[in-house]
């Protein structure tokens, strides 16, 4: 996945063209930056985000993302905010008010806060952001159009007005029924269309540059000095991010959305019940790779991609780069899935509870079926002496052994990696398989012995 940067009402539709490399999302809320995280973009930007009527970015998800090895990145509003807090755990702060957060120069969170319109206008702001007004009243008394004096009256103005209702034309009025000097008013009014200076755009501007710098040097994944606590309330926060829609189910590809996709299968009722099941599994491995703190191995994520390109016989790379075009994916989602199928197979080979399994069995009316056919094989391997057989009682070598359970029972080759594949099948090892191919052998041969025709049977047959 692309670098990605949380953008609304601070900078324009033009400004985005100056990082054409970077995705640009909506404003920023609570679980957003979770969820971005578990698709591993490089870095993460934050801009803008909610501070009323929805959740706010959450402290711990942006430390959660670091933790993760993604570069996260704060300034102009929100993200100036997140990052005065938690830079010294490592978030890249940029621009002036970052730094007068950090500083202790400013505190309140409606120095940042404006007002503005839904998505389709561009989130156009609607009121002005009162650190862009105290530049501006800055820039004013430096060029001489207004007294210091004046400069620190509007000031206290515009801090007193609520953030909605900040704008140059009411803080004007304002000023004007407090009898501040109409001369230095008329002035101000005139500059502002060409002197009045957008802080948090010149931020948010630099902030995207420094992205692009350390994006060009093909950085390492961020490292951190601190180890993230799994709480239960990061637990309940990360489990209803995501299950949230937002963003996600909306997303278009070609022509279609996600959620018509997920339509055409939920219609189709036993293929969702078994799509659901196995991906709620995905999910749960994912969170317990999270919460352990597991790394992936990169080897296990190369041999997951190799069997699935055996699998669906993508054996060139054109064939590959077909299979990612009809599944609207691009490489670096090809890598992430593939680390997320590594993470599902390590969930998988780690030892189930019994008890679930036979819970699992009985749920899906095969418990019978399962317990009949393993009472008839104790009670033919222990008349025969054979129920703890050695491998000289097979009367078959090992590499046939695995020859006929692989390639012709489960027609596979049989595995590079016998170890492996033994665990994958719920084995402790390669012994503890070895040792039930053995039993099953020697229970095959016997009810094949068992059913077969006596010479004698046949040869009555015969004469009938």
């Amino acid at each position: 996945m692309r670098a990605c940067v949380f953008v609304g009402p601070t900078l324009r539709p033009g400004d985005l063209a100056a990082a054409p490399d970077i995705m640009m999302l909506p404003p920023v809320a609570q679980g957003d930056v979770y969820r971005v995280a578990q698709c591993r973009p490089p870095a993460i930007g934050i801009i803008d985000g909610y501070f009323e009527g929805v959740l706010s970015v959450w402290h711990k998800e942006i430390l959660h993302a670091m933790a993760e090895g993604i570069h996260v990145f704060g300034a102009a509003s929100m993200g100036a905010l997140r990052a005065a807090e938690l830079h010294p755990f490592g978030m890249v702060g940029v621009g002036r008010i970052f730094e007068a957060y950090r500083d202790g120069e400013l505190e309140d969170d409606d120095e940042v806060a404006v007002i503005h319109g839904p998505a389709e206008t561009g989130y156009v702001a609607l009121s002005e952001a009162m650190v862009n007004i105290r530049r501006s009243l800055d820039e004013a008394a430096c060029d001489g159009l207004i007294a210091p004096a004046t400069r620190d009256h509007l000031i206290r103005i515009a801090k007193d007005l609520f953030y909605h209702d900040r704008t140059f034309d009411r803080l004007l009025g304002r000023a004007a029924e407090q009898s501040v000097s109409s001369g230095e008013l008329e002035a101000l009014r005139a500059w502002l269309p060409g002197g009045g200076v957008d802080q948090k755009r010149e931020d948010a501007l630099a902030m995207l540059e420094t992205m692009q710098a350390l994006l060009a040097s093909d950085p390492e994944p961020m490292r951190v000095g601190y180890a993230l606590e799994w709480t239960r309330m990061w637990d309940d926060a990360t489990a209803a991010a995501a299950a949230s829609r937002a963003g996600a189910g909306d997303e278009t590809v070609g022509s279609v959305t996600h959620d018509r996709i997920l339509e055409e299968l939920r219609l189709e009722a036993d293929t969702h019940a078994a799509v659901r099941d196995r991906a709620l599994l995905r999910h749960l491995a994912r969170r317990e790779a999270e919460r352990r703190r597991q790394p992936v191995d990169m080897a296990a994520s190369r041999e997951v991609l190799a069997r699935l390109r055996a699998r669906h016989g993508l054996f060139t790379r054109v064939e590959l780069d077909r299979w990612l075009a009809h599944n609207d994916l691009e490489a670096d989602g090809l890598e992430w899935l593939m680390r997320e199928e590594a993470q599902l197979r390590a969930t998988q080979t780690r030892a189930t509870p019994g008890d679930q399994l036979l819970n699992e069995l009985r749920v899906r009316n095969d418990y019978v079926r399962f317990a009949a056919r393993a009472r008839r094989k104790q009670e033919l391997l222990r008349a025969l002496g054979l129920d703890q057989p050695r491998p000289e009682d097979a009367g078959i070598v090992p590499a046939q052994l695995l020859a006929w359970y692989f390639e012709a029972r489960l027609g596979q080759p049989v595995p590079d990696d016998i170890e492996a594949a033994a665990r994958e099948l719920g084995f402790a090892d390669r012994g503890d398989l070895h040792r039930a191919l053995l039993r099953e052998w020697l229970y095959c041969r016997a009810e094949h012995r068992a059913s077969a025709p006596r010479p004698e049977r046949a040869a009555r047959q015969k004469a009938q």
